[in-house]
């Protein structure tokens, strides 16, 4: 793999890089980029400023273990344990999907929309008083608390960024998965809004359900690979990220489907719903939406390839 000789941190990364082209790895640059910035503890610009000085020998055999982890197919996040998502490092593990870039743009549109829906509508609390200097009282008006739920939160990259995002918004997130939920609570606390977001494990809405929540805001990236896509995935992904946040039945919408048949049960339907679709999809899941209730809006949302990525709906 690589030479015992002493290698300044330039060389390191070349023949790193080179190692894992030549194992087949995708992105061999990107990839043993990221790993010497972990191994270094450094940001890309510190480790460039320190091209020229010599690999420290207290990091070799780390480094070369890491390496050799990624030339068997493991993914880069799980191997230094982090994956950035909207501005936030978010810790993922093997119990957890590994954040993508093009949810990112479903949570720009649930906070675009939300704010919008929310920004200029204030309701009377029913408790707040201003009292005068003359004593007279007159009933404060107060903005409506919107409540946004995360169904299938995994580590938590959805519904913890909407919690950074708006302090006013109380977030609820749920997943199926105890080891999810471990990952998500920790990132919460790492993100500084362990306190102001509820979790809880269970199927899809049940757990709201039981519970008897008003949610305002619906939001979700459930499993949607069809089962038959399987032998087709990358190995990175196949092999590695967990079955249970891949796979949405045999053509991929049975999660879609047992969500929006559940809005039914909910205390009132959501004024906001926004869920991420996978290829194809989108217009089966938009009428899915449109059966499940009266919208005064349904429309689609493209990522930056121009796939139909995120389906939105919403009622003023």
């Amino acid at each position: 793999m690589l030479e015992e000789r002493r290698l300044t941190i330039r060389e390191a990364y070349s023949e790193a890089s080179s190692f894992l082209r030549r194992h087949g790895v995708r992105d061999p640059e990107a990839n043993a980029e990221r790993l010497l910035e972990h191994v270094l503890g450094e940001s890309r610009s510190g480790m460039l400023l320190r091209w020229g000085e010599k690999f420290p020998v207290e990091q070799l055999g780390n480094w070369k273990a890491l390496l050799e982890r990624k030339a068997a197919g493991e993914p880069v996040q799980y191997i230094i344990g982090e994956q950035e998502f909207y501005g936030h490092a978010f810790e993922v593990t093997p119990a957890v999907l590994i954040p993508r870039p093009e949810t990112e743009l479903l949570v720009e549109e649930v906070l675009r929309l939300g704010r919008l829906l929310w920004s200029a509508e204030a309701v009377d609390s029913g408790t707040g008083l201003l009292r005068h200097a003359d004593g007279a009282e007159e009933r404060e008006a107060v903005r409506h608390r919107p409540t946004v739920c995360d169904i299938g939160t995994g580590s938590g990259a959805i519904a913890l960024t909407l919690a950074a995002a708006c302090a006013e918004w109380r977030v609820l997130a749920s997943d199926l998965s105890p080891e999810a939920l471990a990952v998500a609570r920790s990132n919460a606390l790492r993100l500084g809004v362990g306190e102001r977001v509820t979790f809880a494990e269970g199927d899809l809405l049940r757990p709201w359900i039981e519970r008897r929540e008003r949610i305002d805001i619906l939001v979700s990236n459930p499993p949607y690979i069809p089962e038959a896509d399987e032998p087709g995935l990358q190995p990175e992904v196949r092999l590695y990220e967990p079955r249970t946040a891949l796979y949405g039945g045999e053509d991929g919408l049975v999660l879609y489907r047992r969500m929006t048949a559940q809005l039914a049960e909910l205390v009132a339907l959501p004024r906001l719903v926004g869920f991420e679709v996978g290829f194809g999809q989108a217009q089966a899941v938009r009428g899915l939406l449109e059966q499940a209730g009266d919208w005064d809006d349904l429309y689609v949302v493209p990522d930056l390839a121009g796939i139909e990525r995120h389906v939105i709906a919403y009622r003023k």
